[in-house]
């Protein structure tokens, strides 16, 4: 008897892994209009109109357990309670939990912030509708998530994985240009009219364009590409843009017919500098050169069969080191200040949650897809492109991807030594995180990076 019941129980769990094993992997993809309503809040100033549509998109992974969900936005930020907000809804509307869920904005200018945290605290203070719109903002989850919802009850099987890599040549340069000191010296705007600095070395970057897409046999389903660079070329015009990385996206994707969702990478410190004076003109410019890149990812894409199995998330909480000089106290009366500008009372808002958070060791997730022999790993922040290379440093043996921009709030994250070095990324008005966030980060990224 005890042997029946011993191969019955063998029976049974073998019958289960075969059916993990052989779980069809589906993909569903999502596309809603971002662009917010004239007389709303973009980044810096009030809306006057759109010039090329904004969008929140991305994919939805399913069959291996519960769903993935990787959203890319076409707004400058969504920190604390936006975060909150998005992944729940979306989670929700996907059938999965928030912890499987990745936010990230491609950090355009002319485009909107969201932080409903912020909003709720603005609200008690007298303010409301000072950083973004409220209602437009949730209006933006709410469709996201119908059409999240449409999208994963007619998921396409996934039988192929594809991975590609391009060059995109003569957009990004460093925008910290040290001297013999080793201090910044210059910084490099996105757009930077002096000719001498436009002249100065490239620096520090990151020139490879990473490309991640799903098919079924011999039909694309969908690209992802990523790449690091401010996506500045000209702003503050009122008119809602996606940029360049936005239009070189939408040119591939008209090409293609292929849905395609862009991340930015770790471009915290990357700009167009070097080659865009903030000419008008030079915006379809970066964008052809983007999508070149783009281009040439497609065209060297690589196949492989991938199955459930091939397939994992995982996420290593972090509590970031709040910057000192984010003092309590002072933000408050800022906060209450009714004499303070509207915006200046936004941002003491948004800093005290950070710090609140920071104080109460709440975490951020940092995680990472696994698909085949491809890591896509997701960041908080206005990350350093150095996080970038020392991730792919760590295992060359694989295809690694960073999408950066996740969680808005701790502003610039930048090296250890960056504190040190001066320049305006690594600035009290820039930075909410302490020097040693570089070994948080990187800690988590080598575990991440070493599982499977």
């Amino acid at each position: 008897m005890r042997r029946l019941v011993i191969a019955a129980a063998l029976f049974l769990l073998a019958g289960m892994f075969s059916s993990t094993s052989q779980a069809e992997l589906k993909l569903a993809t999502f596309d809603v209009d971002a662009s917010p309503p004239v007389g709303t809040a973009l980044a810096y100033d009030p809306s006057i109109g759109v010039q090329t549509p904004l969008s929140c998109r991305g994919v939805v992974l399913v069959g291996f357990g519960k769903p993935i969900v990787l959203c890319a936005v076409d707004w400058i930020g969504i920190g604390t309670g936006g975060q909150v907000v998005f992944k729940e809804s979306l989670a929700k509307a996907a059938g999965t939990t928030p912890d499987r869920v990745a936010v990230h904005t491609l950090h355009q200018h002319d485009a909107p912030r969201c932080d409903f945290a912020v909003e709720e605290l603005l609200r008690d203070a007298g303010l409301e509708n000072v950083g973004f719109d409220d209602a437009f903002a949730r209006d933006v989850v709410r469709r996201a998530a119908a059409a999240i919802k449409a999208s994963v009850a007619n998921a396409k099987p996934i039988t192929h994985l594809g991975l590609g890599v391009g060059t995109v040549k003569d957009v990004a340069s460093n925008r910290r240009i040290l001297g013999k000191d080793g201090k910044v010296k210059f910084t490099r705007w996105t757009a930077t009219r002096d000719k001498k600095l436009r002249a100065m070395p490239v620096g520090t970057i990151d020139s490879q364009l990473k490309m991640v897409s799903f098919w079924n046999g011999d039909k694309p389903l969908a690209a992802l590409s990523y790449y690091a660079c401010h996506p500045q070329s000209y702003y503050r015009t009122g008119m809602a843009s996606p940029d360049f990385p936005g239009l070189a996206r939408n040119s591939r994707q008209t090409a293609t017919k292929v849905p395609h969702i862009h991340f930015n990478g770790a471009g915290g410190n990357i700009g167009a500098g070097k080659w865009n004076d903030g000419s008008k003109e030079n915006r379809q410019v970066l964008a052809d050169k983007v999508a070149a890149g783009m281009a040439d990812a497609w065209n060297a894409t690589k196949k492989s069969p991938i199955a459930a199995s091939d397939v994992a998330w995982s996420t290593a909480p972090v509590s970031l080191p709040v910057a000192s000089h984010l003092d309590e106290s002072t933000l408050l009366k800022t906060l209450q200040n009714k004499d303070a500008k509207p915006a200046e009372r936004w941002f003491a808002g948004k800093h005290l949650l950070w710090l609140r958070r920071c104080r109460n060791q709440e975490t951020i997730d940092i995680s990472c897809l696994t698909l085949r022999n491809s890591r896509l790993l997701h960041m908080p922040g206005e990350l350093f492109v150095e996080y970038q290379l020392a991730a792919q440093k760590l295992r060359p043996e694989l295809f690694v991807a960073m999408a950066a921009y996740g969680d808005y709030s701790p502003g610039y994250i930048g090296t250890e030594i960056a504190y040190s070095q001066g320049g305006y990324e690594s600035s009290e008005r820039a930075s909410r995180v302490a020097p040693e966030v570089e070994g948080v980060l990187m800690g988590a990224v080598k575990t991440l990076l070493n599982k499977r």
